[in-house]
């Protein structure tokens, strides 16, 4: 008996660890596995390993490393960037703006810092999940503190206009900018200068690192409050012995990434159209979500009518393929994605939605794999769904419209 195709296409969730990434990680564990803040041999070649790593991750978005802070990953870094802007400037002011779509990274640590005084706008975005830099420049006001947005939706994979929104905040405010950079870093090219951000939150485990590690950009002379206090690591900014293994690792897949980012992207663009049309062409009643190209290399998020998307996901997985109906920091939630909501999509279709995310270990086979299996899938489902049966049958017993008549009678 044959063996079935494994094909993971949820890498917006978290990547394999490259082969070069773990063998750096196996000699900070094994041999080189000093306290970095230690002065013995062992110690400083764990420094050195540390040191490497900030300046190969400063490297990826133009960054000095003495700007980057590491994290346990990009949840932190998001909590560190926006608790720590908020009570290092309530002076300035308690006004936060950032959007309905952000990750709950974001608009969880927003929410617990209303219950402490703070104000906080939730931009709204279009049919694309795109936030209108305009309506940031209409949301500013003198108490605005800090303006939050994401470089790319992690569940549609919208690349938001992070550059214009950048300049609009400094030319018409004091306020801070600070970008979740999850998705992108890595993935798209990002720079800090040209983004003219202050933070930046990036992760580890979606470039082919190791997960448990992230880190925030902050620019120089940017002020910023800790959240954990206790030695002097990370220039008193982060306390706690770091994850030297992590963070080693997290450096080599950066390194990696800036040296390949075209060849990525290339890859991953070309796999990533063909699902798309594939996908499409073979299932009446789906969309494709976000924007048709102003979106990640990798993204392909589409929504098919009448039929559940968990429903999906369950099938597609005895076949061997892995993906996501969405976040996969809320997959267990029965609530449909408060993005597409945002976006203006109805509940029942939001509820069939499917996240495929393609990866460099992907390949045109397994794509055209997912295209010959989930079209059936959805066939299946679909003969049980009495809503589906009562569309076909709405359709067929429709009246035709003057053309269609017109048309009949030619005949």
């Amino acid at each position: 008996m044959a063996e079935q195709r494994r094909v993971y296409l949820d890498h917006a969730a978290t990547t394999p660890v490259l082969p070069e990434v773990v063998r750096m990680m196996d000699h900070y564990m094994l041999e080189a596995f000093g306290n970095p803040s230690s002065i013995h041999a062992f110690g400083r070649e764990a420094r050195k390993g540390v040191e490497e790593a900030r300046e190969q991750i400063a490297a990826l978005m133009g960054a000095n490393p003495t700007e980057i802070i590491f994290t346990s990953g990009g949840t932190e870094a998001d909590n560190l960037a926006i608790q720590g802007t908020a009570r290092g400037r309530r002076e300035f002011g308690n006004h936060i703006i950032t959007s309905a779509i952000e990750h709950h990274a974001i608009l969880h640590t927003c929410e617990y810092l209303e219950k402490e005084g703070f104000r906080v706008t939730y931009l709204p975005v279009d049919k694309y999940g795109m936030v209108d830099p305009e309506d940031v420049r209409k949301a500013l006001t003198p108490q605005t503190i800090l303006v939050t947005i994401m470089g790319a939706n992690n569940e549609v994979g919208t690349i938001q206009p992070s550059a214009e929104i950048g300049r609009i905040v400094k030319e018409h405010s004091n306020a801070y900018y600070h970008i979740d950079a999850v998705q992108t870093y890595g993935n798209w090219p990002v720079s800090v200068d040209d983004l003219r951000v202050d933070f930046m939150s990036v992760s580890s485990h979606k470039i082919y690192g190791p997960k448990g590690c992230g880190a925030l950009y902050q620019r120089k002379g940017v002020k910023l409050m800790p959240l954990v206090f206790g030695g002097s690591h990370e220039r008193k900014r982060r306390a706690g012995t770091e994850n030297v293994p992590g963070i080693v690792g997290f450096g080599k897949a950066a390194e990696i990434a800036k040296n390949t980012l075209d060849q990525r992207i290339a890859h991953n663009t070309s796999l990533r159209d063909r699902l798309i049309s594939g996908l499409l062409a073979q299932i009446d009643y789906a969309q494709l979500n976000g924007h048709p190209v102003k979106r990640l290399p990798a993204n392909a998020n589409i929504s098919v009518e009448y039929v559940e998307g968990e429903s999906m996901l369950l099938n597609l997985d005895m076949k061997g393929v892995a993906a996501s109906s969405g976040s996969a920091c809320t997959s267990g939630s029965l609530e449909p994605s408060h993005v597409l909501l945002a976006m203006g999509l109805p509940h029942e279709v939001a509820h069939g939605s499917l996240r495929l995310t393609v990866g460099t270990d992907n390949s045109m086979e397994d794509i055209e794999y997912v295209i010959g299996t989930l079209p059936d899938i959805v066939r299946r489902l679909r003969s049980m769904s009495p809503l589906y049966a009562d569309k076909i049958k709405g359709h067929a017993a429709a009246p035709l419209t003057p053309a269609e008549e017109e048309h009949h009678e030619d005949v």
